[in-house]
């Protein structure tokens, strides 16, 4: 234990008590003072000790260190979501009076390679569904492809959140807190009542009544376990493009717009808080219609 460790903590609480009450997502909630966290571990020094230079030092030190959970080293992602952290921290301290000095404002770092997620074809997509082999297979394809959820709102989806007479799913969680109401097609609402109706109420077990989506314990299902599931979904087909949950999210939105839905209803649909998020997606969709 370095010194000043037990205050570093309760002010990493405070921290994170801060994200919740500007709303931001459960998932940015623990990520940013996880990182913080990471960071004081590897400095061992209080906050009005820290300089630019240890901050330097720590972004060099992301660079070597090597990933926890699989082989090589962080990602360039990874790596820019600890400084994302460092300036959300050092911004909140300075803009509360907790510190008169702002370490990292000061700091320039080499903004990560932009992520090119390709989208999937509608072909592909038809293989994906067609290889499910049960009903929870294919009401996670539709949260995440048809109801272009992000998985965080996949995971933290009530029952009482899909009203199938009306054919609408809300969102009560979305990214900053925003709120919205996703239409449902016929296909995609008959398909996910019958997951509820049949496969989910007659599991063997259902520890918690308001989940959604279940695991095999019978509790809400993880944002790990649906990795897991689309995994499974991947192995029986021959696509050898990689696809991750947003991969599905980022396709849909590509096919609405070659569809010709407006990029304004596509961003509503989404949930984005900015056009020019959206505006990501017509870029692509643009590339792909040439090639066709």
């Amino acid at each position: 234990m370095y010194k000043g460790e037990s205050k570093t903590i309760v002010l990493i609480g405070s921290f994170k008590s801060y994200l919740q009450n500007m709303g931001y997502s459960k998932s940015t909630c623990y990520m940013l003072p996880d990182c913080m966290k990471g960071f004081f571990e590897y400095s061992k020094k209080e906050v009005g000790q820290i300089t630019p230079k240890e901050i330097q030092n720590f972004y060099q030190y992301l660079q070597t260190r090597p990933h926890k959970l699989k082989p090589g080293a962080l990602s360039e992602q990874y790596i820019n979501h600890h400084i994302y952290a460092l300036r959300t921290f050092f911004n909140w301290l300075e803009e509360t009076g907790q510190v008169q000095y702002n370490p990292i404002s000061v700091l320039k770092f080499k903004s990560p390679e932009p992520n090119h997620r390709q989208p999937l074809t509608q072909s592909e997509i038809k293989q994906l569904f067609a290889s499910c082999t049960n009903q929870k297979e294919t009401a996670l394809l539709h949260l995440f492809y048809s109801c272009g959820l992000r998985r965080s709102e996949a995971v933290t989806l009530n029952t009482n959140d899909i009203h199938f007479k009306q054919q609408i799913l809300y969102v009560r969680e979305g990214k900053g807190a925003k709120r919205r109401a996703v239409p449902m097609p016929q296909k995609v609402t008959k398909e996910l009542e019958s997951y509820y109706l049949e496969e989910r109420i007659n599991q063997t077990k259902v520890r918690d009544t308001e989940a959604f989506i279940l695991d095999t314990t019978g509790v809400r299902i993880s944002g790990d376990s649906c990795n897991r599931l689309l995994k499974k979904i991947l192995e029986r087909l021959e696509i050898k493009k990689e696809i991750t949950l947003h991969h599905l999210r980022h396709s849909i939105a590509t096919h609405l717009l070659e569809s010709g839905l407006s990029i304004e209803s596509v961003r509503d649909f989404l949930g984005h808080g900015h056009l020019e998020t959206t505006q990501i997606y017509a870029k692509v969709s643009q590339k792909q219609l040439q090639k066709l």
